[in-house]
């Protein structure tokens, strides 16, 4: 006879969710429950829903918890309550989903009920689906980078944004690179704040040729890969103060800009985030205050562009693009 399920339920923003299995273990190394989740997010809502309040986000399940197997889901199952609050995005295929808008802590607390860790959201708001406010510099270390090097990568990076006229955000991933979210006005569709990204990131790439790169295929990789694509339409990165999937349940944390030069992703976990945000309050705070424009960065896209540097690769589910170069591995093409 199957056991019956433990069932409890959560306050959360004037709200009572129904909250299932509290007890079970969803960080077998550090002992966090899925209450202990539940809880560090109650604790962080605010400055967590700021990232993701009115923008779609994709369900990350981890059903058996951060050790186990997951999967994304874009709908909102049927049964979620009257109250959860969604947008529908369409996609190029002509589908289109239904998804969850974590808008308050009770969201939160819903999607965690589910298996969620982190959350995932687009950088678009629902009021505009089409014209992203948000530009993600995401700083993917390669194997042999050292996790100096993506701090010095990221210093590189504020200094591009700063120079044209946009303020960036830094972040841990909660792995092992750095996020930086740059707050812009929703004037440009998907195409173009993607080719805004890989003109910054050729230009962090000139600057520390030994430590940065641009390039798309692994085999051209070195150091710290400055990841254009993450603009690319439909294309999510975890949010500030989403806890990740990794042994210690590290949490991917907004930084001021000096404490980047020492900050250690290991001190950034669920048992030590909540305390750090009541003592010090949110380093990205001023996040939706700091919007700028993309006209300059477009125009450092156009000057590349007029000296030989065309599109680079999309991503592999993505149609082939108008001026993209030919989407094979360059060792591959050589071979032919």
């Amino acid at each position: 006879m199957m056991a019956k399920r433990e069932q409890i339920t959560i306050e959360a923003a004037g709200r009572e969710v129904a909250f299932s299995n509290p007890g079970k273990v969803f960080f077998p190394e550090a002992g966090h429950t899925k209450l202990d989740l539940a809880k560090y997010y109650l604790a962080v809502a605010d400055a967590a829903c700021r990232h993701l309040r009115d923008r779609p986000t994709t369900l990350k399940r981890f059903v058996g918890g951060a050790a186990g197997d997951f999967f994304f889901q874009k709908r909102v199952p049927q049964g979620a309550p009257k109250w959860l609050q969604t947008t529908t995005v369409r996609f190029p295929s002509g589908r289109s989903a239904t998804e969850l808008c974590a808008n308050d802590a009770a969201h939160l607390v819903w999607a965690v009920n589910l298996g969620v860790i982190d959350f995932n959201p687009w950088p678009v708001r629902r009021r505009d689906l089409d014209h992203p406010d948000e530009l993600r510099v995401d700083l993917d270390p390669t194997p042999g980078a050292s996790w100096n090097d993506v701090r010095q990568v990221a210093l590189v990076a504020r200094e591009v944004l700063s120079e044209h006229g946009l303020v960036g955000f830094p972040k841990t991933s909660g792995s092992r690179g750095i996020h930086v979210n740059v707050r812009i006005e929703p004037a440009h569709g998907f195409t173009e704040v993607r080719r805004a990204a890989l003109a910054l990131a050729r230009e962090v790439e000139r600057r520390v040729p030994k430590l940065a790169t641009s390039k798309w295929w692994k085999e051209e990789r070195h150091g710290v890969f400055v990841d254009y694509n993450q603009n690319a339409r439909d294309r999510t990165v975890a949010s500030a103060y989403s806890v990740r999937p990794v042994p210690d349940a590290r949490v991917s944390c907004p930084l001021d800009w000096d404490e980047v030069p020492d900050a250690e992703p290991g001190d950034l976990r669920l048992d030590t985030v909540p305390g750090r945000l009541a003592a010090a309050g949110d380093s990205s705070a001023a996040i939706d205050d700091r919007s700028g424009s993309l006209e300059s960065l477009l125009d450092l896209a156009a000057r590349d562009e007029a000296e030989g540097l065309g599109d680079a690769p999309w991503p592999p589910h993505f149609r082939k693009q108008r001026g993209e170069p030919r989407r094979v591995q360059p060792s591959r093409a050589r071979r032919r």
